[in-house]
């Protein structure tokens, strides 16, 4: 049955990364249960353009929680009360009528906010580009299939492909470390027989860029791992960091 919401939103204005950001209220009335919270924020969008006030800019993409690109704090949990959900996938239906709910984007000094709700995710894509990757030659489906991988390597490798990169552990760290994000990317392509040349050097060069672009150090908070819509492991962390060592103590 559908239910209809009027709520209260405290959002994060802020015109640019130079400019001071403060927060904005605004009613957001007859809100169908079963909108999506993207889909709520159109709607108050809508009614903000016909009031002549400039739109919520946000994040979002696909809105199938595939991509990643969407993402913000609601009420102080990354993507919001709902666990591994992403923004785009949290319906309005978790919340109560009358809620007063807080919208901002997530805090860190490497996600710098570019508008609003809008973070620059620039730096995973720097990360990613000292090691993401296999540079050898994998042959077509027959010869791939031909690669004996043990199930639980192989069943470990695809858990830590699930990263969509959204930043959300990011968020919900308070060391804003991207262990998490990092560790998943080294381990989904190190645990593979296509990935294992690379992997000193992948794990070393992912590092250090990560460290380049500030983010903080892990602490072993946990906090990463609640709030990644994916469920990605922080034993990945733990992966990484033995590979780290072993990379730094036997050369490549």
């Amino acid at each position: 049955m559908n239910e209809t919401l009027h709520l209260t939103l405290k959002v994060w204005r802020q015109k640019d990364g130079h400019s001071k950001g403060h927060f904005e209220t605004y009613k957001a009335d007859n809100i169908d249960s079963h909108a999506s919270f993207l889909e709520m924020l159109d709607v108050v969008n809508d009614r903000l353009a016909i009031q002549g006030i400039e739109p919520i800019a946000f994040d979002h993409d696909c809105r199938e929680g595939i991509c990643g690109a969407c993402g913000a704090v609601i009420n102080g949990r990354a993507h919001g009360p709902m666990s591994r959900t992403t923004l785009c996938q949290l319906h309005m239906r978790n919340f109560n009528n009358n809620d007063t709910i807080v919208i901002e984007p997530f805090r860190a000094k490497a996600l710098p906010v570019v508008k609003d709700l809008v973070v620059d995710r620039s730096g995973f894509d720097r990360i990613l580009s000292k090691g993401g990757f296999v540079s050898v030659r994998t042959g077509g489906t027959p010869d791939a299939n031909a690669t004996p991988i043990a199930k639980t390597k192989a069943d470990l490798a695809m858990d830590a492909a699930q990263c969509i990169g959204c930043a959300a552990c990011v968020a919900a760290c308070p060391n804003a470390a991207a262990m998490l994000f990092v560790s998943a990317k080294v381990s989904h392509l190190a645990l593979l027989p296509q990935g294992e040349v690379e992997k000193k050097e992948r794990v070393t060069n992912m590092v250090a860029q990560m460290d380049q672009e500030g983010f903080g150090n892990c602490s072993n908070e946990y906090l990463c791992e609640a709030a990644c819509p994916k469920g990605i492991s922080i034993t990945n962390i733990a992966r990484m960091n033995r590979q780290y060592l072993a990379s730094s103590v036997i050369p490549a």
